[in-house]
């Protein structure tokens, strides 16, 4: 006697957007060098004493934000170019020409460039949103019998 279970089911056009998600939050980073949050010049003054941990005054506040700020740029970058290496070489290539410049590209200029056939390109294309979206974790499930899984 064998068991059966139903696997989940991704959500493919759910999936796709949240990949596209993550490849435009890539390029967005990518022209970045760091975030200018400036203080305020004004002076503030109060009554209140300065709570404990908390940064006292704009400049520190500024200075933490883009301190975490870039620290989170750095790791997603990090994470996103690990997963893209991860990938088999074509859907790589794809990724990378498409996806990875600092401009927006078309598919027809990626496939001709490639020298692809249409049809090539969109299946490993397909293929290769899918494989990064599990090496993102970013992929979503359908819901299964009023239970989302993601």
């Amino acid at each position: 006697m064998q068991i059966a279970f139903k696997l989940p089911e991704i959500d493919r056009e759910t999936t796709k957007n949240a990949v596209e998600d993550a490849l435009e939050k890539y390029r967005l980073y990518l022209m970045q060098i760091e975030l200018d949050k400036m203080p305020a010049i004004t002076a503030k003054y109060t009554f209140m004493p300065a709570s404990k941990g908390l940064p006292s005054s704009s400049t520190e506040a500024a200075a933490i934000a883009n301190v975490d700020y870039e620290r989170e740029r750095i790791r997603f970058m990090e994470n996103f170019n690990r997963a893209v290496n991860r990938l088999p070489l074509k859907e790589r290539i794809v990724i990378i020409t498409g996806y990875m410049g600092t401009e927006a590209r078309f598919d027809y200029e990626v496939y001709n460039e490639l020298f692809m056939s249409e049809r090539s390109f969109y299946r490993l294309k397909s293929r290769a949103f899918y494989n990064l979206a599990f090496a993102l974790k970013v992929e979503v499930y359908q819901e299964i019998e009023g239970v989302s899984i993601v």
